[in-house]
């Protein structure tokens, strides 16, 4: 069955052609879920006696064939998935040829997940149980699309088509989210971090963490394709950041210290983290409106986080490397908050972007974008846990701040793949044109403005002049021919082009 059988029918006797393969096909995807129910029911639980008492994990290695899920789990969910989404969105041909294939490799990597020796699990990890409604949305995202290139639009169809539209639509967009926080889950389930007393401060190392690459995420996003977006709301970029910024610190103000227990240094700088980031969101808030109630820039959420960088660096640590990391951390985010006010002050001279039509980037703007995704892989690995097993593994913190900083590039290259896809589908370049007449070259702004000099002195010529100018021209083509049949040292073209400069 291809692709294109797929397609709308153009009559209904073509309708019972249509349906067979459909039908195969849904029955394939039913038989491969039945075949995994017994999977999901077993999770994690062989050999679970070897697992010492107070331990998630068994002292055993890391066997071949869990390596291999791992890898095969990340192709599927963590590119080729998010891939095949934004495929999907500019409906290119090869978006159901893709997830098919993600489908199947996520199948293939879920059954080596049950089939495994080595190191053994708890059976009530965090990864088992995310990963039955994870595999069952995806079947679900499987079926609605199958539904959907059926194409039925009539009775009933007519209804609950544009619905099932909309769902489709949103759990493949939410894919990518799904994958990630899989991911972290498999992570930590496969050390055995995050248990008992470590649990509080594993999940906020990853959830803020995880909050600055999401927010860099964002930022790639609207750096690159969303400005006219975000002149269309009439609001400016500081007014989003500000109003997040401070529901964030009303959060952390009532939940980073256990009411009625003793305070710690910890819980003092953190509920006071989580006040200025309050106070001053609502300051960002007033300030991103000018007086005619138009979109303005400020400095107050590049400033939160050039102050939260100051804090986390000098956030007491017990291991050398976990004091060296968080200080790392610290800096990035302060490089984070001064790049971004020298952009908004400097480079954009509080403008919304460089160009009006938003297709304009300056190098700069790239730094505070990359510094967050930085940022948040750096907070994320400075979890207690993470931090002794590296120091137990003899890494300096060198090294590892350098792997830190690797991820972050990675991410942010596909990020911006991602997103380079979309822009070439939703906005293919175009030549310019002057009164309608499209400029020749195109190969940068001196050319165009060049062109578009010629075209308008054309209109200003006199007869002899323009008479004079197509005879130059000619000339000049003639010139280009020969020099292209006899190479630019032929006999041919040298008296020719010393006639020329004469």
């Amino acid at each position: 069955m291809t692709i294109r059988s797929l397609g709308r029918a153009d009559s209904a006797s073509s309708l019972p052609r249509l349906r067979l393969p459909i039908s195969r096909m849904t029955a394939t995807m039913a038989l491969l879920a039945a075949a995994y129910v017994p999977l999901v029911q077993g999770h994690g639980g062989h050999d679970a006696d070897k697992i010492p008492e107070g331990e998630t994990v068994s002292p055993d290695p890391i066997d071949t064939t869990l390596w291999i899920h791992i890898f095969v789990q990340m192709l599927a969910f963590g590119v080729l998935f998010p891939l095949g989404m934004v495929l999907g969105i500019i409906k290119n041909r090869w978006h159901v040829p893709l997830q098919i294939l993600s489908t199947a490799l996520a199948l293939l990597g879920y059954a080596l997940g049950h089939l495994h020796r080595g190191r053994q699990f708890n059976p009530k990890n965090v990864h088992a149980k995310a990963a039955t409604p994870l595999f069952f949305l995806m079947v679900a995202q499987v079926v609605l699309g199958i539904y959907l290139k059926l194409h039925l639009e009539t009775g009933i169809h007519a209804r609950i088509r544009p619905v099932l539209r909309i769902a489709h639509s949103i759990n493949g967009k939410a894919f990518p989210v799904y994958a990630w926080v899989q991911m972290v889950f498999g992570g930590i389930t496969a050390l055995g971090f995050c248990q008992g007393d470590h649990l509080g401060q594993c999940a906020a190392h990853f959830i803020m963490g995880g909050a600055f690459i999401a927010y860099g995420v964002l930022l790639t996003i609207l750096l690159l394709v969303g400005q006219l977006w975000l002149r269309r709301t009439g609001r400016s970029q500081e007014f989003f950041d500000s109003a997040v910024i401070a529901a964030w610190g009303c959060v952390n103000t009532f939940t980073e210290h256990r009411w009625g227990t003793a305070w710690v240094k910890n819980d003092w700088q953190h509920t006071t983290m989580g006040i200025v980031w309050w106070s001053a969101g609502l300051v960002g808030v007033w300030l991103s409106r000018g007086k005619d109630g138009s979109p303005k820039r400020n400095f107050v959420p590049a400033f939160v986080i050039l102050l939260t960088g100051w804090a986390m660096s000098a956030h007491p640590q017990e291991l050398m490397i976990s004091a060296m990391t968080h200080k790392m951390f610290g800096y990035t985010l302060m490089a984070v908050g001064v790049t971004r006010i020298i952009e908004i002050s400097f480079i954009l001279r509080d403008k919304p972007g460089l160009s009006a039509n938003g297709t304009q980037i300056a190098g700069f703007q790239y730094i505070p974008v990359f510094l967050l995704y930085a940022s948040g892989f750096l907070f994320m690995g400075a979890n207690e846990e993470q931090m002794s097993f590296i120091a137990g593994a003899g890494m300096d913190h060198v090294a590892y701040i350098l792997i830190l900083y690797s991820l972050a590039f990675l991410l942010f290259l596909f990020v911006m793949v991602l997103i380079h896809i979309y822009d070439r589908a939703a906005n293919p370049p175009t030549k310019p044109t002057v009164n309608g007449h499209v400029l020749r070259g195109g190969g940068g702004d001196e050319a165009q403005l060049r062109d578009a000099n010629e075209f308008e002195l054309d209109g200003l010529m006199t007869d002899d002049e323009d008479e004079e100018h197509a005879a130059r021209q000619k000339l000049l083509k003639e010139d280009a021919v020969v020099e292209e049949d006899s190479g630019p040292g032929s006999p041919s073209t040298v008296g020719r082009n010393s006639d020329r400069v004469a």
